[in-house]
């Protein structure tokens, strides 16, 4: 299949799970942009994707400068050293991946001296795996405080990635517990409307849990190296 296709196989299968979970909400369909080059954006922005995110920073700038003025909107995925803070607040619209008070804080400060606002997600390591970066779910409390403290910075919501799984359904009670968490903050978070969650392999039972949005590359872009 080309680009075209795979859009659109993506977004009725997005579609179709949403329907199975008797959701009227709509879901967001992020492409997960490593590894691939600016030709193949391009291409997306074509067919009408133009929200796109990038795992590692010194990747990324270059595409942001490429496709700059194209009306892209770029969100940061990956884990973000906290030298890199001013970069992001710079060059994206979003950081999905606050895990740290530390973090906030380095991006509070850039986004104060560009005088911008800057929307944030908090990752949650949902299945506690020692080798991922996000916060644990009881750490949350004193990040939560920090947050409330950070003026420029927009408090969104939450992302996370399960255990990997061949078996998509086993990843389901990772993203119930991350919905359950996400309606928990929402309640008393008025911003918080973002939940990050599913990819190539499990995003449909992600939008069947209530993700708001899906982070996807393979299935969109192909295999890459």
């Amino acid at each position: 299949m080309n680009f075209p296709q795979r859009l659109a196989s993506v977004r009725e299968r997005m579609e179709a799970a949403r329907a199975r979970s008797g959701r009227q909400d709509p879901v967001i369909l992020l492409g997960a942009t490593k590894g691939v080059g600016v030709p193949v954006l391009e291409e997306a922005l074509a067919a009408g994707l133009d929200l796109f995110g990038e795992n590692r920073m010194q990747e990324a700038l270059p595409k942001v400068q490429a496709l700059s003025g194209r009306g892209v909107s770029w969100h940061f995925i990956g884990h973000l050293q906290k030298n890199k803070a001013a970069a992001a607040a710079e060059s994206f619209a979003m950081v999905q991946s606050v895990d740290t008070p530390g973090l906030a804080l380095k991006l509070q400060a850039a986004a104060r001296e560009i005088e911008t606002a800057l929307s944030v997600l908090l990752e949650i390591n949902i299945g506690g795996e020692a080798a991922k970066t996000g916060c644990m779910p009881a750490d949350l409390p004193p990040l939560l405080e920090t947050l409330e403290r950070c003026d420029n910075l927009v408090f969104e919501g939450l992302m996370a990635v399960p255990p990997y799984h061949p078996d998509p359904e086993r990843a389901r009670p990772y993203f119930r517990q991350m919905r359950e968490i996400f309606e928990r903050l929402s309640g008393v978070f008025p911003r918080v409307r973002h939940l990050s969650m599913g990819m190539s392999e499990d995003y449909e039972v992600a939008v069947e849990e209530g993700a708001t949005m899906v982070r996807i590359g393979r299935a969109l872009f192909g295999e890459r190296g």
